[in-house]
C-alpha cells in the first residue's frame, strides 16, 4: 500500500489530495459557493433544437442552458457508456424530442469557460460497486478487471441476483393478474448494470445490497421526477468527501486523514455501512500543522499553477493551456548528459514522459492535449518513451487516447475532459493581459499616445492638453522620449502635461483636451 489521502475541509471548501509514496498525483477542490455539478439529474424543458448541429439547448434552470447532442440521446440502438458500435447511426436529433417537451438529463460535464453543462439521457447512478443505468437491460464489467475467474463469478452474482428479482416479480405480478386479467406476468422492464472495479474479490451479498440500494435511489428520482414541474433537480450526487471514498478507495491506499471531526465522523457512518474492512485505515488529523502542509502539498499546489515545470535532469516542460487544446513543450535545458545528444535526448523524453502523465492529473488538464518531444531519430528510443507515457498514465482515473510520436516528435491525446482544470479553479482570466500572457511595452503605450494626440487635436480645439497614464509610462514619457515630447509640443503648437494614475495599468492612460 503507497496511495494515502488528505483531506482538508473549511467552510469555504473542500480539498482532497491524493499521494503516491508521498507525492502529490490529484488535488480536487470542491468549494461551497460552487459545487460541481457532475452525475446531477435534472428535470428540463427543450428550449432549441438545432438540426443543423444535430443539438439542443435544455433549460434545466441553470444560468446558462445545458447542451444535449444527438449521440447522448438513449434510443433503441444505443450500448453501453464506454462501448462503441462504428456502424451505429445517430438518428436525426429532431425526430428523437420536440421543443416544449420535458426530458430527464444528467450533467456529464461541467460548464466550462462560455459553455454551458454537457448532458446526456443516459442516466447513470454510482455506487461503491455498481453503476446502475435505468431502463437499460445490459451487464457490463469493468475492463480493470482482468482476471477471467473474478470476472465470471461477478458475473454470475448479478445473473443470480437479477433472477431471484425477475421471480419474485413475476409471481408479486401473477398475484396481481388474479384480480386484473390484463396484467401480463411475463413482462419485466429489467436495468442495466455496470460492475465497477472496487468490486473485484468482494463478498457476493455486498455487491447484491449495492444493487437494492440504487433500486430504492431510483424509485425516488421518479418519484420526484412525476411530482416536480421542470427545471429542477431530481438527484443530486455525493459532495467530494463521500465522492472520494466511493470512488478513489482502492486496496492500496494506506490511510486517510482527514482535518474535520464532523467530516471524519460522516466518513466513518460511511464506511461502516459501505466499506467496513476500511475502517481502520481512516484517521482524524488533529496535528498543529494544517493538513495539507504534509508533504509539502500546499506548495505543491502553488507550483502546479506555473507554465514552466522543471525536471530532475536539468531540463524543463512548458505547458500552455488554451480554449482549444493543451501544448506541452519539452525542452533538455542545463542537461546535457554524459555520452552523446541522441542519449541525453532520449534521457530527457523519458523523464518528461514521467512528469506529463503526472501533470495531466495533478492539473486535471482534459480535451486535446499536444506534446512536443524533442526529435528522437532512434525508432527503439521512440517506442520506449510512448511506452513509459502510456504506462504512466495507467493509474490515471481519466480516460486517455493516445497517438504514435509523429515525425515532428508530437504526440497527440484526448483526456476526457469533465471538471474544470485546477487552473480553471483557482484562476481568472488576467485584466491587464486579457488573457494574452503579455502586455504591450511602455514604449509602444508611448507612441499611441503620440499618434492618439494628433488626432484629438485635428478634431478638436484646445489650449493644452494633459496625459493620465500608469507610473512606467509618465516616466519614459519625461525621460527616453522628453526630445519626441518636446518635438510633438512644437509640431501642434500646445502644451502636454503628464499625470500618474496609479490604478492604471500599463496599457491603460486618457488624453485629456483642457
Amino acid at each position: 500500500m503507497s496511495e494515502e489521502i488528505l483531506i482538508n475541509v473549511t467552510p469555504q471548501e473542500t480539498r482532497v489530495a491524493v499521494l503516491d509514496n508521498g507525492i502529490l498525483q490529484e488535488i480536487h477542490i470542491e468549494r461551497t459557493q460552487k459545487s460541481g455539478l457532475i452525475g446531477n439529474i435534472f428535470k428540463g424543458q427543450v428550449s432549441r433544437v438545432l438540426p443543423g448541429m444535430q443539438a439542443a439547448f435544455i433549460n434545466i434552470g441553470l444560468e446558462r442552458t445545458g447542451f444535449l447532442h444527438a449521440s447522448d440521446i438513449v434510443t433503441n440502438n444505443s450500448k453501453l457508456p464506454g462501448i462503441k458500435n462504428e456502424n451505429e447511426q445517430v438518428q436525426p436529433i429532431e425526430t428523437l424530442i420536440r421543443e416544449g417537451e420535458e426530458i430527464l438529463v444528467q450533467v456529464i460535464k461541467d460548464p466550462i469557460g462560455s459553455k454551458g453543462a454537457r448532458l446526456t439521457t443516459r442516466l447513470s447512478i454510482p455506487s461503491r460497486y455498481i453503476v446502475f443505468i435505468p431502463d437499460f437491460p445490459s451487464i457490463g464489467i469493468s475492463q480493470r478487471i482482468d482476471n477471467e475467474a473474478e470476472r465470471e463469478r461477478l458475473r454470475d452474482v448479478i445473473l443470480d441476483y437479477l433472477s431471484k428479482i425477475e421471480k419474485q416479480a413475476v409471481d408479486n405480478a401473477n398475484n396481481i393478474a388474479l384480480h386484473d386479467a390484463s396484467h401480463d406476468p411475463h413482462i419485466l422492464q429489467k436495468d442495466g448494470l455496470i460492475i465497477r472495479t472496487a468490486a473485484a474479490h468482494v463478498l457476493d451479498d455486498n455487491i447484491c445490497k449495492d444493487i437494492a440500494f440504487l433500486r430504492k435511489v431510483w424509485e425516488s428520482i421518479t418519484l420526484r421526477a412525476k411530482k416536480s414541474s421542470s427545471p429542477c433537480i431530481v438527484y443530486e450526487d455525493l459532495p467530494l468527501v463521500m465522492r472520494t471514498m466511493r470512488d478513489l478507495i482502492h486496496s492500496e491506499v494506506a490511510t486517510v486523514r482527514i482535518d474535520s471531526k464532523a467530516t471524519y465522523q460522516r466518513v466513518m457512518e460511511f464506511c461502516k455501512r459501505f466499506i467496513p474492512e476500511f475502517i481502520a485505515r481512516i484517521e482524524h488529523y488533529t496535528g498543529n500543522r494544517p493538513i495539507l502542509d504534509l508533504y509539502a502539498v500546499e506548495n505543491e499546489i502553488q507550483r502546479s499553477l506555473n507554465r514552466r515545470v522543471p525536471l530532475k535532469s536539468g531540463g524543463y516542460l512548458i505547458i500552455d493551456q488554451t480554449e482549444a487544446m493543451t501544448t506541452i513543450d519539452v525542452n533538455t535545458g542545463t542537461f546535457v548528459g554524459h555520452r552523446n545528444q541522441a542519449e541525453t535526448i532520449f534521457k530527457t523524453n523519458l523523464e518528461a514522459a514521467h512528469t506529463i502523465a503526472r501533470q495531466l492529473r495533478l492539473r486535471n488538464l482534459g480535451g486535446i492535449i499536444i506534446i512536443d518531444f524533442i526529435d528522437m531519430q532512434d525508432s527503439e528510443h521512440k517506442r520506449q518513451v510512448l511506452r513509459t507515457l502510456e504506462k504512466n498514465t495507467e493509474k490515471d482515473h481519466g480516460k486517455i487516447t493516445l497517438s504514435e510520436i509523429t515525425s515532428l516528435g508530437l504526440v497527440q491525446l484526448t483526456r476526457k475532459r469533465t471538471r474544470e482544470s485546477l487552473e480553471q479553479i483557482l484562476c481568472e482570466t488576467c485584466p491587464t493581459c486579457d488573457g494574452r500572457a503579455s502586455i504591450k511595452t511602455a514604449d509602444t503605450i508611448c507612441y499611441e499616445i503620440f499618434r492618439e494626440i494628433l488626432r484629438e487635436v485635428k478634431q478638436f480645439d484646445a489650449n493644452k492638453l494633459l496625459v493620465v497614464a500608469s507610473q512606467r509610462v509618465v516616466d519614459m514619457l519625461l525621460d527616453d522620449e522628453s526630445t519626441s515630447v518636446a518635438e510633438l509640443e512644437t509640431f501642434i503648437g500646445r502644451p502636454i502635461n503628464f499625470q500618474v494614475e496609479a490604478l492604471y495599468t500599463q496599457e491603460q492612460y486618457d488624453i485629456v483636451l483642457l
